[in-house]
């Protein structure tokens, strides 16, 4: 087992084939998938600058 508790699983050639990885760091990665796509999709929406954010949200 390594530093972060993923395993592997291997063919009968010695290959890496599959990883175990603990619950916790697997719904880690899924989150920043998520996260990821999210920002992916509103990449071309405008944008809005801080006093106008700031402007918006005050009152």
């Amino acid at each position: 087992m390594s530093a972060t508790g993923e395993q592997y699983v291997v063919d009968e050639h010695g290959n890496r084939v599959a990883v175990i990885l603990p619950l916790q760091e697997y719904e880690q990665l899924q989150e920043d998938l998520h996260d990821l796509a999210v920002v992916a999709e509103r990449r071309n929406e405008p944008t809005v600058g801080f006093r106008e954010f700031r402007k918006r949200y005050e009152q």
